[in-house]
Protein backbone atom coordinates (compact mmCIF):
# COMPACT_ATOMS: atom_id res chain seq x y z
CA UNK A 1 0.00 0.00 0.00
CA UNK A 2 1.44 3.28 -1.22
CA UNK A 3 1.26 6.27 1.08
CA UNK A 4 2.57 9.47 2.10
CA UNK A 5 5.00 10.25 5.29
CA UNK A 6 2.23 12.36 6.91
CA UNK A 7 -0.29 9.24 6.80
CA UNK A 8 2.71 6.84 7.99
CA UNK A 9 4.20 9.10 10.92
CA UNK A 10 0.30 10.06 12.39
CA UNK A 11 0.34 6.56 13.39
CA UNK A 12 3.63 6.38 14.40
CA UNK A 13 3.53 9.35 16.37
CA UNK A 14 -0.04 8.05 18.11
CA UNK A 15 1.39 4.96 19.10
CA UNK A 16 5.06 5.85 20.40
CA UNK A 17 6.78 3.59 17.73
CA UNK A 18 9.68 4.89 14.19
CA UNK A 19 9.58 3.71 10.87
CA UNK A 20 13.46 3.21 9.41
CA UNK A 21 13.52 5.05 6.14
CA UNK A 22 16.38 3.19 4.50
CA UNK A 23 18.34 4.91 1.90
CA UNK A 24 17.55 2.50 -2.14
CA UNK A 25 19.44 2.95 -4.44
CA UNK A 26 19.26 -0.35 -6.17
CA UNK A 27 17.03 -2.78 -7.08
CA UNK A 28 18.59 -5.68 -5.20
CA UNK A 29 18.37 -3.38 -1.97
CA UNK A 30 14.69 -2.78 -2.71
CA UNK A 31 13.97 -6.29 -2.68
CA UNK A 32 15.55 -6.96 0.57
CA UNK A 33 13.55 -4.04 2.36
CA UNK A 34 10.17 -4.80 0.59
CA UNK A 35 10.92 -9.05 1.49
CA UNK A 36 11.92 -7.81 5.23
CA UNK A 37 8.95 -5.58 5.86
CA UNK A 38 6.57 -7.81 4.14
CA UNK A 39 7.85 -10.88 6.68
CA UNK A 40 8.05 -8.61 9.50
CA UNK A 41 4.55 -7.00 9.09
CA UNK A 42 6.28 -3.74 9.69
CA UNK A 43 5.74 -0.06 7.24
CA UNK A 44 8.59 1.41 5.75
CA UNK A 45 10.21 4.30 4.38
CA UNK A 46 11.89 3.61 1.00
CA UNK A 47 14.04 7.22 0.25
CA UNK A 48 16.22 7.76 -2.45
CA UNK A 49 18.48 10.63 -2.28
CA UNK A 50 18.85 13.17 -4.76
CA UNK A 51 22.38 11.46 -6.26
CA UNK A 52 21.48 8.05 -5.64
CA UNK A 53 17.94 8.81 -8.25
CA UNK A 54 21.09 10.43 -10.80
CA UNK A 55 22.73 7.04 -10.77
CA UNK A 56 19.54 4.92 -10.65
CA UNK A 57 17.23 7.17 -13.38
CA UNK A 58 13.77 8.37 -12.84
CA UNK A 59 12.38 5.14 -13.83
CA UNK A 60 13.69 3.55 -10.79
CA UNK A 61 10.67 5.30 -8.86
CA UNK A 62 8.25 4.07 -11.23
CA UNK A 63 9.33 0.82 -10.23
CA UNK A 64 9.13 1.74 -7.01
CA UNK A 65 5.38 3.05 -7.20
CA UNK A 66 4.40 -0.42 -8.68
CA UNK A 67 5.88 -2.64 -5.80
CA UNK A 68 4.75 -0.52 -2.84
CA UNK A 69 0.83 -0.69 -4.52
CA UNK A 70 1.42 -4.43 -4.28
CA UNK A 71 2.86 -4.66 -0.68
CA UNK A 72 1.40 -6.14 1.48
CA UNK A 73 2.40 -3.61 4.16
CA UNK A 74 2.51 0.38 4.34
CA UNK A 75 5.24 1.99 1.80
CA UNK A 76 6.43 5.65 1.42
CA UNK A 77 8.94 6.50 -1.12
CA UNK A 78 10.56 9.42 0.32
CA UNK A 79 13.58 12.25 -1.46
CA UNK A 80 16.15 12.43 1.28
CA UNK A 81 17.85 15.71 1.46
CA UNK A 82 16.22 17.40 -1.25
CA UNK A 83 18.18 20.80 -1.55
CA UNK A 84 16.00 22.97 -3.89
CA UNK A 85 12.89 23.54 -5.95
CA UNK A 86 14.12 21.72 -8.42
CA UNK A 87 14.87 18.86 -6.73
CA UNK A 88 11.57 18.72 -5.06
CA UNK A 89 9.48 19.53 -8.45
CA UNK A 90 11.47 16.37 -10.15
CA UNK A 91 11.24 14.01 -7.12
CA UNK A 92 7.10 14.63 -7.42
CA UNK A 93 6.99 14.40 -11.18
CA UNK A 94 8.53 10.92 -10.85
CA UNK A 95 6.05 10.04 -8.38
CA UNK A 96 7.64 9.90 -4.53
CA UNK A 97 5.17 10.62 -1.94
CA UNK A 98 7.30 12.50 0.48
CA UNK A 99 10.08 15.06 -0.03
CA UNK A 100 12.70 16.36 2.22
CA UNK A 101 13.84 20.04 1.78
CA UNK A 102 17.26 20.43 3.82
CA UNK A 103 17.78 24.20 4.05
CA UNK A 104 19.42 23.63 7.65
CA UNK A 105 22.79 25.14 6.20
CA UNK A 106 20.43 28.46 5.48
CA UNK A 107 19.57 30.97 8.30
CA UNK A 108 16.54 30.28 10.19
CA UNK A 109 14.57 33.06 8.05
CA UNK A 110 15.74 31.21 4.48
CA UNK A 111 15.06 27.88 5.87
CA UNK A 112 11.81 28.99 7.01
CA UNK A 113 10.64 30.72 3.48
CA UNK A 114 11.73 27.70 1.48
CA UNK A 115 10.26 25.05 3.38
CA UNK A 116 6.89 26.98 3.00
CA UNK A 117 7.28 27.33 -0.73
CA UNK A 118 7.88 23.71 -0.93
CA UNK A 119 4.98 23.10 1.48
CA UNK A 120 3.05 24.90 -0.56
CA UNK A 121 3.50 23.07 -3.79
CA UNK A 122 3.91 19.67 -2.75
CA UNK A 123 0.69 19.91 -0.34
CA UNK A 124 -1.04 20.85 -3.46
CA UNK A 125 -0.73 17.17 -4.73
CA UNK A 126 -0.78 15.46 -1.15
CA UNK A 127 2.88 15.09 -1.13
CA UNK A 128 4.28 15.40 2.56
CA UNK A 129 7.12 16.96 3.22
CA UNK A 130 9.87 17.02 5.74
CA UNK A 131 12.67 19.83 6.87
CA UNK A 132 15.34 19.77 9.01
CA UNK A 133 16.10 21.93 11.61
CA UNK A 134 19.61 22.35 13.49
CA UNK A 135 22.71 20.67 11.76
CA UNK A 136 23.52 17.20 11.80
CA UNK A 137 26.98 15.95 11.55
CA UNK A 138 28.91 13.96 9.05
CA UNK A 139 31.77 11.19 9.48
CA UNK A 140 32.89 12.54 6.70
CA UNK A 141 31.38 8.85 5.11
CA UNK A 142 28.22 9.82 3.44
CA UNK A 143 26.78 10.80 0.71
CA UNK A 144 24.95 14.00 2.00
CA UNK A 145 27.93 16.71 1.18
CA UNK A 146 26.36 19.86 2.45
CA UNK A 147 26.82 18.27 5.80
CA UNK A 148 28.98 20.34 8.36
CA UNK A 149 31.54 18.41 10.35
CA UNK A 150 29.76 20.02 14.08
CA UNK A 151 26.43 19.47 15.05
CA UNK A 152 24.42 22.76 15.83
CA UNK A 153 21.78 21.28 18.29
CA UNK A 154 18.11 21.61 17.55
CA UNK A 155 16.60 24.72 19.84
CA UNK A 156 13.55 23.91 21.01
CA UNK A 157 11.50 27.04 20.73
CA UNK A 158 12.76 27.87 17.35
CA UNK A 159 11.10 24.27 16.42
CA UNK A 160 7.92 25.08 17.47
CA UNK A 161 8.30 28.38 15.55
CA UNK A 162 9.48 26.73 12.59
CA UNK A 163 6.69 23.67 12.52
CA UNK A 164 3.89 26.62 13.10
CA UNK A 165 5.62 29.22 10.75
CA UNK A 166 6.27 26.22 7.70
CA UNK A 167 3.57 24.13 8.12
CA UNK A 168 5.82 21.04 7.90
CA UNK A 169 5.16 17.80 8.28
CA UNK A 170 7.87 16.26 10.18
CA UNK A 171 11.28 17.75 11.71
CA UNK A 172 14.38 16.59 11.42
CA UNK A 173 15.97 17.41 14.94
CA UNK A 174 19.64 17.48 15.72
CA UNK A 175 20.11 15.80 18.94
CA UNK A 176 23.99 14.29 18.38
CA UNK A 177 23.93 12.00 15.36
CA UNK A 178 26.33 12.13 12.55
CA UNK A 179 25.85 10.72 8.79
CA UNK A 180 27.83 7.70 7.90
CA UNK A 181 29.18 4.92 9.95
CA UNK A 182 31.70 6.34 13.14
CA UNK A 183 34.82 5.80 12.81
CA UNK A 184 37.16 3.69 15.56
CA UNK A 185 37.34 6.12 18.71
CA UNK A 186 34.41 8.50 17.61
CA UNK A 187 31.49 7.50 20.37
CA UNK A 188 27.96 9.46 19.64
CA UNK A 189 25.53 10.11 22.53
CA UNK A 190 22.01 11.22 21.95
CA UNK A 191 20.96 14.32 23.94
CA UNK A 192 17.97 12.57 25.16
CA UNK A 193 16.65 15.27 27.86
CA UNK A 194 16.86 17.24 24.66
CA UNK A 195 14.33 15.05 22.75
CA UNK A 196 12.17 15.44 25.30
CA UNK A 197 12.24 19.03 25.54
CA UNK A 198 11.56 19.21 21.87
CA UNK A 199 8.76 16.87 21.92
CA UNK A 200 7.42 19.12 24.46
CA UNK A 201 7.60 22.16 22.45
CA UNK A 202 6.53 20.53 19.03
CA UNK A 203 3.87 17.77 18.24
CA UNK A 204 4.11 16.98 14.78
CA UNK A 205 6.48 13.32 14.22
CA UNK A 206 10.37 14.03 14.51
CA UNK A 207 12.84 12.62 12.29
CA UNK A 208 16.67 11.28 13.21
CA UNK A 209 19.36 11.54 10.79
CA UNK A 210 22.26 9.45 11.04
CA UNK A 211 20.78 6.74 12.61
CA UNK A 212 23.49 4.14 11.12
CA UNK A 213 26.28 2.81 14.01
CA UNK A 214 24.64 4.73 17.25
CA UNK A 215 23.95 2.75 20.30
CA UNK A 216 21.04 0.14 19.93
CA UNK A 217 20.03 1.53 23.77
CA UNK A 218 19.79 4.65 22.46
CA UNK A 219 18.07 4.07 19.11
CA UNK A 220 15.18 2.88 20.85
CA UNK A 221 14.71 5.13 23.27
CA UNK A 222 14.53 8.21 20.93
CA UNK A 223 12.22 6.11 19.10
CA UNK A 224 9.71 5.60 22.09
CA UNK A 225 10.04 9.64 22.87
CA UNK A 226 8.70 11.32 19.68
CA UNK A 227 11.35 9.73 16.88
CA UNK A 228 9.17 8.42 14.51
CA UNK A 229 11.47 8.10 11.50
CA UNK A 230 14.96 7.27 11.92
CA UNK A 231 17.44 7.42 8.72
CA UNK A 232 19.60 4.25 8.01
CA UNK A 233 21.91 3.93 5.29
CA UNK A 234 25.23 2.56 6.14
CA UNK A 235 23.88 0.10 8.54
CA UNK A 236 22.36 -2.18 5.57
CA UNK A 237 24.78 -1.42 2.76
CA UNK A 238 27.68 -2.58 4.63
CA UNK A 239 26.44 -5.97 5.37
CA UNK A 240 25.42 -6.28 1.52
CA UNK A 241 28.37 -5.21 0.06
CA UNK A 242 30.49 -7.31 2.22
CA UNK A 243 28.29 -9.76 1.39
CA UNK A 244 29.07 -9.50 -2.74
CA UNK A 245 32.79 -8.97 -2.08
CA UNK A 246 32.68 -11.92 -0.18
CA UNK A 247 30.51 -13.99 -2.68
CA UNK A 248 33.14 -12.62 -5.64
CA UNK A 249 36.14 -14.06 -4.05
CA UNK A 250 35.10 -16.89 -6.83
CA UNK A 251 36.25 -16.19 -10.23
CA UNK A 252 33.81 -17.92 -11.39
CA UNK A 253 30.84 -16.54 -9.79
CA UNK A 254 29.30 -13.91 -12.44
CA UNK A 255 25.25 -14.62 -12.51
CA UNK A 256 23.31 -11.73 -10.54
CA UNK A 257 21.13 -14.77 -9.67
CA UNK A 258 24.22 -15.89 -7.61
CA UNK A 259 25.74 -13.55 -6.74
CA UNK A 260 23.04 -10.90 -4.95
CA UNK A 261 20.61 -13.63 -3.18
CA UNK A 262 22.92 -13.91 -0.35
CA UNK A 263 23.92 -10.07 -0.24
CA UNK A 264 20.29 -9.83 0.05
CA UNK A 265 19.61 -12.10 3.03
CA UNK A 266 22.69 -10.54 5.32
CA UNK A 267 20.92 -6.98 4.74
CA UNK A 268 17.55 -8.65 5.74
CA UNK A 269 19.05 -9.81 9.14
CA UNK A 270 19.86 -5.94 9.74
CA UNK A 271 17.12 -4.84 8.77
CA UNK A 272 14.61 -7.63 10.88
CA UNK A 273 16.84 -6.13 13.92
CA UNK A 274 16.14 -2.50 13.47
CA UNK A 275 12.32 -3.33 13.09
CA UNK A 276 12.43 -4.77 16.29
CA UNK A 277 15.14 -2.06 17.62
CA UNK A 278 12.14 0.63 16.67
CA UNK A 279 9.32 -1.08 17.58
CA UNK A 280 8.07 -1.38 14.21
CA UNK A 281 7.99 -5.35 13.53
CA UNK A 282 4.14 -6.16 13.82
CA UNK A 283 2.85 -2.54 13.22
CA UNK A 284 1.36 -2.77 9.49
CA UNK A 285 -2.13 -3.71 10.72
CA UNK A 286 -2.83 0.04 12.40
CA UNK A 287 -3.03 1.31 9.00
CA UNK A 288 -5.37 -0.75 7.97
Amino acid sequence: MLVNMKTMLAVANEHNFAVPAFNTPTGMIMRGILEASEAAKAPVIIEVHPLELELARPSFITALVEEAHKASVPVCIHMDHGSSLEQIMTAIQCGYTSVMIDASSKSFEENVALTKKICEVAHAVNVSVEAELGTIGTTKQDMDTTSSTEIRYTDPQEAARFVEETGVDCLAVAIGTCHGIYPKGMIPKLQLDLLKEIKEAVKIPLVLHGGSSNRDEEIAAASRMGINKINISSDIKDPFYRKCREVLQDPYIREPDAIYPPCIEAMKEVIFHKFDLLGTTGKAHLYY
